[in-house]
């Protein structure tokens, strides 16, 4: 799947699920906080959300960013393998880097792939799922409400979702690009 067609997928899903709540484009932006406009573009596969937007759409939807994005998944066949080729999976928007999602469909857990972080600390998240975090390389602070972590190579920490947390990249000279393996239960 290409970029356009993962966005357009996205879109779809978002603007399905917007539908069956009996929301508006306005409604959504407002219980979102975002715009309008860029609502009508992620819709329409124009544009791509942040993990922020995603979540905060998802949120306003009753739902979580994983269940959004497999939905986008849905018009392909219902497999038990997902087979996901480096370089491909659906990519999501990381402040500071890239990612991408390592499985297609609806699954019990959905992997995620960040390469590179957010300099700073960015909105909180809470959703019901649970998650996972495996540092390959580089290093991240994650926040678990009041409590912070420096996660290093091959480190992992585990959490519920509705604890309230967010995660930034350890500044540094000679700091290695943070790649990093996030699993989210699939909780919808």
């Amino acid at each position: 799947m290409t970029h356009a067609e993962a966005g357009e997928r996205l879109g779809d899903s978002v603007r399905k699920l917007r539908k069956d709540k009996g929301m508006t484009l306005v409604e959504l932006a407002r219980a979102a906080d975002l715009s309008h406009s860029f609502l009508s573009q992620l819709e329409r596969g124009l544009s791509r959300p942040s993990m922020s937007s995603l979540h905060r759409i998802a949120q306003a939807l009753g739902t979580t960013q994983p269940a959004l994005m497999a939905a986008a998944e849905a018009g392909r066949a219902k497999v038990e393998v997902s087979l996901i080729r480096a370089g491909e999976g659906m990519p999501l928007e990381n402040p500071g880097g890239t990612g991408r999602t390592l499985v297609a469909g609806s699954h019990a857990l959905y992997p995620m792939l960040f390469v590179g972080a957010p300099d700073e600390w960015g909105d909180w998240y809470t959703h019901p799922a649970e998650e996972f975090i495996h540092v390959i390389a580089g290093s991240i602070l994650v926040q678990l409400d009041a409590e912070t972590h420096e996660l290093l190579p091959g480190d992992t920490l585990y959490y519920p979702g509705d604890v309230p947390h967010r995660w930034r990249g350890v500044r540094g000279y000679g700091a290695e690009t943070a790649r990093l393996l996030f699993v989210q239960e699939g909780r919808r």
